[in-house]
């Protein structure tokens, strides 16, 4: 386990705007597991060729997928977007 944790950028109320409940819990249950990962989240998702910079990962089997920014110096894996096609 690391001590990474993870937060919503620029903030929950702007990104979570207008989305299901469970969709906000899945985005949250994956931040999470992002965090837990701690270095290595800057090698999850996409794109697949690099580690670090802005990465995507799918949600909800496809239905979605959310922008992150796993940040070493800060121990911290941000949510930057949520893209929900319902």
């Amino acid at each position: 386990m690391s001590d990474w944790t993870w937060d919503y950028n620029p903030s929950a109320e702007y990104l979570t705007d207008g989305l299901p409940p469970g969709v906000i819990a899945e985005v949250e249950r994956l931040a999470t597991e992002l965090a837990a990962l701690g270095a290595d989240s800057v090698r999850v998702g996409r794109p697949l060729d690099r580690e670090g910079g802005l990465r995507e990962f799918d949600i909800l089997n496809g239905r979605g997928f959310i922008s992150f920014l796993a940040v070493p110096r800060h121990e911290c894996v941000y949510v930057c977007n949520i893209t929900f096609y319902g």
